[in-house]
């Protein structure tokens, strides 16, 4: 995964199929961990999933704990999920998560949505 920082308050996380997402987003808690420890500015977050075909039961738990951490933080901060593929959408369908995550088409949608935000 790459963790992009596109500014000081925007973190882009490329996500990969398994095994490379839970070791991913492991990373990217750990990150945001830290931060919120150190009182740090913890950024807002977009993760891409254009690279991922499918999402497991620990896949989505993991996204849930980064929007926990995010949401937690002071100030708040969002968490949005873009490029997903009909297979991930049907996970999230059939789990209700579709109600509670944030959801954009592409990177460059989700960008404008949180700077327009700001």
């Amino acid at each position: 995964m790459a963790l992009n920082t596109w500014s000081d308050t925007i973190v882009i996380a490329e996500l990969n199929d398994e095994p490379m997402f839970s070791e991913d987003m492991d990373n990217l808690l750990q990150r945001l961990r830290t931060l919120r420890d150190a009182q740090d500015e913890v950024p807002d977050v977009i993760v891409d999933l254009q690279n991922v075909a499918t999402v497991n039961s620990s896949n989505l738990a993991a996204l849930l704990t980064a929007r926990e951490l995010l949401e937690k933080a002071e100030p708040r901060h969002r968490l949005i999920i873009c490029s997903v593929s009909d297979g991930i959408w049907t996970a999230l369908l059939a789990t209700g998560l579709d109600r509670i995550f944030t959801f954009s088409e592409n990177v460059t949608t989700a960008l404008a949505t949180l700077q327009l935000d700001l």
